[in-house]
């Protein structure tokens, strides 16, 4: 089976991921998934997300459930070499944060 994507395009974060996709041409498997409903609290979606938050990719028995991994996945199915610059970026990202947390304290 390929790329499944559990997603609800009401929320915005699974709309980046939806448009994502479907801007760089990667192949996938809408599963909606209607938070107005409350279909991600069911027992069946927390078999793909424990969490129980959209947007949720599976990829046969790998799953990602946060919407920047998702999207950083992705993007090295489209460009291999966009993860050394995702890389890259969440290195700065902790630094800058964890400062910023050690300020707050």
């Amino acid at each position: 089976m390929g790329l499944e994507l559990y997603l609800d395009l009401l929320s915005q974060p699974c709309r980046a991921v939806y448009i994502f996709a479907k801007k760089n041409g990667i192949p996938f498997e809408l599963r909606p998934v209607e938070l107005l409903k409350g279909q991600h609290h069911s027992d069946a979606f927390a078999q793909v997300n424990p969490l129980r938050k959209v947007p949720a990719l599976k990829d046969g028995d790998f799953t990602l459930a946060e919407s920047l991994s998702v999207l950083a996945a992705k993007s090295s199915k489209a460009d291999p070499s966009w993860l050394h610059g995702a890389n890259v970026w969440r290195r700065r990202w902790e630094r800058t944060s964890f400062r910023r947390h050690m300020q707050l304290s």
